[in-house]
């Protein structure tokens, strides 16, 4: 069986996101969260990748060389200015230990899409396409349904 990989919440999120003082820096957190991407991707995020006329990111060569586009998200696009990053991702590992001790870069994109599923009550699918995933098996474990949120959508149909 495998173990499901720790997440936070929004307001842990926003938290942290408080003492944060790097505008790029900022912007590679929201992007983890938020826009649920790869710390790869964001490492290799170019203003050219930005079209705010379409309102998506363009995500190139992700994971399995695969591109994709993803709707700009509205706490995500006052930052995108600040592209690109300009740091590696070993550097952004080393980062986020500082504003969330207990957590790895990537517990960003698993937390982000939590939060769409228990807190924006997204569709697992809509899900599966923001983060690129080929097979729904694999975004399932990306997401944690929330106990609380479970027992009130059972409630909810009766």
């Amino acid at each position: 069986m495998r173990v499901l990989p720790s997440t936070i919440s929004e307001s842990e999120f926003l938290e942290g996101i408080k003492k944060v003082k790097r505008p790029k820096l900022k912007l590679a957190f929201y992007l983890g969260f938020y826009q649920c991407m790869r710390v790869s991707e964001i490492v290799n995020l170019k203003p050219e990748n930005i079209n705010m006329n379409t309102g998506f990111i363009h995500i190139k060569q992700g994971k399995g060389s695969k591109d994709r586009d993803i709707p700009i998200m509205p706490p995500v696009k006052h930052g995108l200015r600040h592209l690109p990053i300009g740091l590696g991702v070993r550097s952004l590992e080393k980062w986020v230990k500082r504003y969330w001790p207990d957590i790895h870069f990537h517990t960003l994109r698993h937390s982000g899409s939590t939060f769409y599923l228990n807190e924006k009550g997204l569709d697992i699918r809509y899900i599966q396409l923001l983060l690129g995933h080929s097979r729904l098996s694999t975004t399932q474990i990306y997401t944690h349904v929330n106990s609380k949120v479970l027992k009130d959508k059972f409630e909810g149909v009766w």
